[in-house]
């Protein structure tokens, strides 16, 4: 019988011996889906890369010294590390909007200090501490604290004194709405306290006007994938432009989907309209609260999910800890009412554990609604679209390594066994073993389901051209358990 050969030539004539390798059936087993993460924030001045530009980043100390110390983009590159240090990142930096408006805050110390102590101010998340001394007046505690925060290049603010010495005014090192969302609190941990005698008043970070246009980083993007978009905006015309860039990466000509994480803080109404405002199965906005930025939250989820779903795109994410995220305070926390509330609107929920640990509760997408306006849950959770990812990125490459040249031609066609031919029915096995290695890994379930309703057939339009219908069940996650206790006295 003849044999399709790759390279031994049928017109040879000079003897001996001819092999070839064929690599096309080495590879065993399910494929390993690539998990990459794009990072997309602001820069300052003093970084080494330019906007727009996609760099690999490998660390923390690297991210500062492309995009500068304090700069947005370095802070959330620093908060995916303490998440992950294995899944590829990389990183596009933006420019301020040039008719951005910087977010600004104030601390004013008063008082007298009637015992010595330490007064310590958190800015987003990390600590600033000066020594206080009894006779100090609060205007050398304000420029005591000032010196720590202009020595500190990693805090996303800079301070200046006040025309009233006691009083020190802090704007956001980068520009736009995302500042208004640094917190600044004295006090955090337990046993922290004023020192004794004095007291500080802080207005909150406001007034950021204008963030930067994504759009401006996705032109530089080529065909490569990225599983998870990162952004710090979740502003509706950056949401639009991230929604439409990985609606047309989702379908079949590009089939390099991703999707986008962010996050926002605010009051319940607020995260509800948020949430309301978005019916997109490529965009997550996850709640935060507490002194961390939500560029920081958002980060940080983006490195656990891509550790934990490259393993196993189906197991759910719930329970898994944000390291790095410092918790909300007793008084910022939500009920589950609330939470649930939330994730009936499109926003992502966590919460805090016994040990002070801020761990997953649900990631969900903003996807509510079908085209039609019916209520959906197809693409509520983030792992069916993971899933769905992995099933497509492993059928995909297992043609194109099994059979990347290959005839086609119908059933029942008597052609020698060593020929490169592919036929319907030997596709429609193919596609059941493929089935079969995906129930092993617990991705899908129902063979006989399966089997009953796959088709495969050649198209009627193009002799050339393979169809198939595949009807897998996604597994799905164990989120919910309802249990009725009937009890005898």
């Amino acid at each position: 019988m003849p044999i399709s050969f790759n390279e031994v030539p049928a017109s040879i004539r000079i003897p001996f011996l001819y092999a070839e390798f064929d690599n096309a059936a080495a590879v065993q087993g399910a494929g390993s889906q690539p998990y990459k993460v794009l990072m997309i924030g602001q820069k300052l001045v003093g970084g080494t890369k330019p906007a727009e530009e996609k760099n690999l980043v490998t660390s923390a100390a690297q991210a500062k010294t492309y995009f500068g110390a304090g700069s947005m983009l370095a802070k959330m590159a620093e908060s995916y590390f303490k998440a992950n240090t294995i899944n590829e990142l990389h990183c596009i930096a933006l420019d301020d909007n040039v008719a951005g408006v910087a977010s600004t805050g104030s601390i004013t110390i008063g008082g007298a200090p009637t015992a010595a102590g330490t007064l310590k101010v958190y800015i987003a998340g990390k600590k600033v501490e000066v020594a206080v001394a009894v006779g100090e007046t609060p205007a050398q505690i304000a420029s005591n604290l000032h010196d720590v925060i202009v020595a500190d290049s990693d805090l996303v603010i800079s301070s200046v004194i006040n025309v009233a010495p006691e009083k020190l005014d802090f704007t956001a090192k980068n520009k736009g709405v995302v500042g208004d969302d640094i917190d600044i609190r004295v006090n955090y941990y337990f046993g922290d306290e004023l020192p004794a005698g004095i007291t500080a008043a802080i207005v909150a970070m406001s007034g950021g006007v204008s963030n930067p246009d994504v759009a401006d980083a996705l032109v530089v993007l080529d065909d490569e994938q990225f599983i998870l978009f990162v952004t710090p905006y979740a502003d509706a015309a950056n949401l639009v432009v991230l929604e439409a860039e990985l609606t047309s990466r989702f379908g079949p000509l590009k089939q390099n989907d991703g999707y986008h994480i962010t996050g926002a803080r605010g009051t319940l109404s607020a995260l509800n309209a948020i949430g309301n405002a978005r019916n997109s199965q490529f965009t997550t906005i996850k709640r935060c609260s507490g002194p961390s930025s939500p560029y920081e939250h958002s980060a940080c989820l983006a490195g656990v999910i891509a550790k934990a779903a490259e393993i196993d795109p189906a197991r759910p994410f719930q329970t898994l800890a944000l390291p790095g995220i410092l918790a909300e305070s007793e008084s910022e926390k939500l009920t589950l009412e609330e939470r649930n509330i939330l994730l009936f609107n499109g926003i992502a929920t966590d919460k805090v554990d016994a040990g002070g640990n801020v761990r997953i509760e649900r990631v969900i997408t903003t996807y509510k609604k079908n085209p039609a306006g019916a209520d959906d849950v197809s693409y509520l959770d983030l792992n069916t679209l993971l899933t769905l990812s992995y099933l497509r990125y492993d059928f995909r490459n297992f043609w194109l390594l099994k059979y990347p040249r290959h005839k086609l031609a119908s059933d029942g066609t008597q052609f020698g066994a060593g020929q490169a031919i592919m036929t319907p029915k030997v596709a429609k096995a193919e596609a059941i073993i493929r089935f079969r290695l995906w129930e092993e890994l617990g991705l899908v379930e129902d063979m006989d389901q399966f089997k009953e309703q796959l088709v495969v057939e050649r198209n009627a339009g193009d002799v050339n051209r393979l169809d198939f219908l595949l009807p897998p069940n996604i597994v799905n996650q164990l989120r919910v358990v309802g249990a009725k206790i009937g009890f005898l006295l």
